[in-house]
């Protein structure tokens, strides 16, 4: 008989892992979103970039082994190119020296290596950059911008066309393990499966909590962005802003990203939230404007819109991939915080690895340490 695995959250974390799943000979896979609509927290939200220089220590070889399904997805899973090149461009006030020497020795380990430049090279690459603010600045140029929404269809292809079911409108209210198996009620029916992958974000701990498995300790956080015309850069050639780098402070305090004919602009904010549908909030704004204008070479007196997501974390800020301790048929694929998009085609690949009792040679070619991934850190 097939395994029956059931995947909770239709994000990317869910999509990339059922998809890889799907893959396996010999598994029925059903991914299940509360939603009405797949992506519709986080992952759709999201202004994901590809950089190697981003996130814990533990989870950066994720990024690295994903770009290679960026670069040539599955055959058929995709309409065009999943990565567009946009380098990174991190500025720093003079306050912000160690900090920027720490990230810049470790973009320097990336490839290709992270560049120090001085604030008006900074300037002639990005116009956003105002030198007479900026005491420190880097560029990453192996960054890209992700097609979000491309690369979640793509692992939507793939489970949809190796036989996988999708579920929406589905909430997981509880899972009892039934021998070597679970059965998993949800507001749509029962399912049986002999696998449980928890990939619900936000929710992940209250879908473990559902199926008798002791939490982790996730903390969604809030991400505030919001959309500002061209304009409110003053006296300068906008035709080639598309081309411009990404710009961010190197403490995170904020980041501007050309977005065709606007800027996405965000104060990078982490403010601690329960487990909701994201709503910005009218100070963090506020905020955001107040440090965008005192430290670049924009004016905002406007917004175009405003969003609001949820980025989930461990309480180490590490992933949490692999089978519960006290369960192995329970798998978690939680915590990505915000590398989850630009980690997806590892992550899911090894969760799929780990459900299935083996690592598909993705341990051996990437360098990565289950144990900072594992649940069991946390019990």
């Amino acid at each position: 008989m097939d395994t029956r695995i059931v995947v909770v959250g239709g994000g990317i974390a869910g999509a990339s892992a059922a998809a890889f799943l799907a893959l396996r000979d010999g598994v029925t896979v059903t991914l299940v979103e509360q939603e009405s609509m797949l992506a519709h927290h986080t992952t759709g939200r999201s202004a994901a970039q590809w950089i190697e220089n981003l996130g814990h220590p533990a989870i950066r070889p994720l990024t690295t082994a994903s770009r290679g399904f960026f670069d040539h997805p599955t055959e058929g899973s995709s309409d065009g190119p999943l990565l567009t090149s946009r380098p990174v461009l991190m500025v720093g006030r003079r306050d912000q020296a160690e900090i920027f020497h720490r990230v810049l020795a470790t973009g320097r380990a990336t490839s290709p290596p992270a560049r120090e430049l001085t604030p008006a090279e900074a300037g002639r690459l990005c116009p956003v950059v105002d030198p007479s603010q900026t005491a420190f600045a880097m560029i990453e140029d192996g960054a890209s911008d992700i097609d979000v929404a491309g690369t979640h269809q793509a692992f939507v292809r793939i489970l949809r066309r190796h036989g996988g079911t999708i579920a929406t409108s589905t909430r997981v209210d509880a899972a009892r393990p039934d021998g070597d198996s679970w059965t998993v009620e949800t507001t749509s029916g029962r399912l049986p499966a002999d696998v449980l992958v928890n990939a619900s974000g936000a929710w992940g701990d209250v879908v473990a909590e559902a199926a008798g498995i002791e939490p982790v300790g996730l903390q969604p956080r809030r991400r505030t962005a919001f959309m500002v015309p061209l304009s409110a850069l003053p006296d300068t050639d906008r035709t080639d802003a598309h081309d411009w780098p990404m710009l961010v402070n190197v403490d995170h305090d904020w980041y501007v990203k050309p977005d065709g004919a606007q800027f996405l602009c965000s104060p990078a904010d982490q403010t601690p939230s329960a487990p909701v549908d994201a709503r910005a909030e009218e100070l963090d704004v506020a905020l955001a404007i107040g440090r965008i204008n005192a430290e670049t070479r924009l004016r905002i007196t406007s917004v175009a819109s405003v969003w609001a997501g949820l980025r989930t974390f461990a309480p180490d800020e590490s992933m949490v991939i692999g089978r519960d301790p006290a369960n192995r048929s329970f798998v978690w694929c939680v915590g990505q915080g915000g590398t989850g998009i630009q980690t997806a085609p590892a992550a899911g690949r090894l969760t799929a690895a780990l459900a299935l009792g083996d690592d598909d040679g993705i341990m051996s070619t990437s360098g990565l340490d289950l144990a900072t991934l594992s649940a069991q850190r946390f019990r």
